[in-house]
Parts: C-alpha cells; sequence; structure tokens
C-alpha cells in the first residue's frame, strides 16, 4: 500500500512539472503571437540581460542595449519601491519585445525609433496616421509580463527610459488597479513619467 502510494505520488508531481514545463512556452508562444500581429515582425532570437529580463528579438541585441534594459528596470523597481508597491519587481518577471523600426524619425527630425500600431482609441487625433499610431512602446501582455519597444543604435538611454515607462504599466496593473485604469489610456492625456 505505502509503495503504491508513493508511486502515485511521484506520477501526480511528474504529471505537474511536466505540464509546467509545457503551459510555460504554450503562455510565451501566445504572448509571441500577439507581439507578432502587432508589430508585423517574426521575432526568432531568444536571450537574457545580464540581470535575467527575458529578450525576444527580431534581430539580436547587442551588450549595450541589453544594459540599458536592466538599467531602465531597475530604475523602475526603485520607484516603484518608493511608492510602496511590491509585486512585478524582478527582472526575470519581465519579457521585452523589441522589434523592427517602423520609422526612425519623429516629424521634428528627431531620432525617435517606434512602431506602427493601429490607431484604436487614437483614432482621429492629432496622433492618427491613416489608421495607425507610431509608438514608442506598447504592453503585450500583463501575464506574464511583457511589452515591445523598437531596435535602437543609438541613444540608449532612451531605450532605457522606454523600459521603465511601459514597466510603469505592468507595475501599476499588478499593484494599484485604480491608478492603472486612471493612466493606461494616454488617448486622454497623461503621459510618462507616471510613477515618481
Amino acid at each position: 500500500m505505502f509503495k503504491n502510494h508513493l508511486v502515485l505520488k511521484t506520477a501526480v508531481l511528474f504529471a505537474l512539472l511536466l505540464g509546467f514545463v509545457y503551459f510555460v512556452p504554450a503562455q510565451t508562444r501566445g504572448v509571441t503571437a500577439e507581439a507578432q500581429r502587432i508589430t508585423g515582425d517574426r521575432f526568432t532570437i531568444s536571450t537574457r540581460t545580464p540581470k535575467g529580463a527575458r529578450i525576444i528579438a527580431v534581430t539580436r541585441p547587442n551588450r549595450a542595449m541589453l544594459n540599458a534594459i536592466d538599467r531602465g528596470l531597475t530604475d523602475l523597481f526603485a520607484v516603484a519601491r518608493k511608492n510602496r508597491y511590491s509585486r512585478g519587481l524582478r527582472y526575470s518577471d519581465y519579457t521585452i519585445y523589441i522589434a523592427k523600426a517602423d520609422r526612425n524619425r519623429d516629424a521634428a527630425g528627431r531620432y525617435s525609433p517606434d512602431i506602427a500600431v493601429g490607431a484604436a482609441q487614437y483614432a482621429g487625433s492629432v496622433y492618427d496616421k491613416g489608421g495607425y499610431i507610431y509608438a514608442a512602446g506598447m504592453v503585450v501582455s500583463f501575464n506574464p509580463m511583457a511589452f515591445v519597444i523598437a531596435e535602437h543604435t543609438s541613444d540608449l538611454g532612451r531605450v532605457s527610459n522606454l523600459v521603465r515607462y511601459e514597466g510603469e504599466h505592468l507595475v501599476l496593473y499588478h499593484n494599484d488597479r485604480r491608478k492603472y485604469a486612471a493612466t493606461a489610456d494616454h488617448s486622454r492625456g497623461g503621459g510618462h513619467p507616471i510613477l515618481k
């Protein structure tokens, strides 16, 4: 009887672990499919930043880009703790998709790698470029926590800021739904930084 119980426990544990192993990649595949739908890109590169954030990209990011992402998350975590938030403050909590830029300069000619996304609630606004807008970044998933930004070849300080700013939405979603709801949609005004 004891031996059968031990075998059953072992089988259940194995099944749970196997389910987890298959669930995580399936979950990631779903988020990746959404990122690909939004950007029109195909993400084939997977790596991690030195501090452990997951990166899924169109082309392999260099060390400077990975460090800029970590700096942005470090800044995000510091300001989140200052505001007494505790959830979503590990590098490994985040997946950052790096898409091809749909433009590299804004209307004023400044370096601004951005992605074109459907206008949605911005339709008819000054941001509407004919059914789409240029976005610096966009949240792709709340669970797992994921967002997309464009590739950068310079101005990596901008990358750090983008990572912090997109991360603000995710931190607020997991820690303060009221504030998240009030700041999630920039079409009604407001911008970043949200957390001070």
